[in-house]
């Protein structure tokens, strides 16, 4: 009897190595298409940074196709995206606390519905459905923001932050589509 439950043992802990393996492996592999990237604005004494991953165009239909019009979209890849600020941000009128959120937006034609979500730390989709993992009732602020569509095409998802007086804006870039997102502090 002793032998049988050391050899359940045995068995049961290879089934858990090879499972945690196998979670490192797919994580890496998805990572090398869609790499980590984390930006970041700095001044005085305002930090804001975002970690998100990097998909690549490879000359794929981006909005209207691979992410719907109308559909919360995780805003990169992989994980959801992290917004952080230490300080309180003014966006559209809106106070956004200080704090760690995910971002997501529901991009249309001309406006996208950009959303700071309270919960962080999850994978940007359901893996059951697909669909993204966001708790609308977690959502802390959102507003709208342009879409302008560009000559220029956008290779990889990217995003980065400009500077004008003591205004900002984050700026989304991806195929042919830029999203500004305008905030003080």
């Amino acid at each position: 009897m002793r032998k049988v439950l050391v050899i359940i043992g045995i068995i049961v802990a290879g089934l858990v190595l090879l499972g945690a393996l196998g979670l490192f492996f797919g994580k890496k592999y998805t990572k090398q298409f869609s790499p980590e990237q984390e930006v970041a604005f700095n001044q005085d004494d305002l930090s804001v940074t975002v970690y998100y991953n990097r998909p690549f165009k490879k000359g794929r239909v981006i909005f209207g196709e691979l992410v719907p019009y109308g559909k919360v979209w995780r805003t990169g890849a992989n994980e959801a995206t992290i917004f952080k600020t230490n300080k309180d941000l003014i966006i559209e009128g809106q106070t956004l606390k200080a704090g760690s959120y995910t971002l997501w937006t529901i991009p249309d034609k001309e406006t996208w519905k950009v959303i700071f979500n309270k919960e962080t730390g999850q994978w940007g989709i359901k893996a059951t459905t697909g669909e993204a993992n966001r708790d609308p009732d977690l959502d802390a602020l959102s507003v709208d923001a342009h879409a302008v569509w560009q000559d220029q095409v956008f290779e990889q998802f990217t995003i980065q932050f400009e500077q004008s007086g003591s205004d900002a804006e984050m700026v989304l870039l991806w195929d042919q589509t830029l999203v500004s997102v305008p905030f003080s502090y």
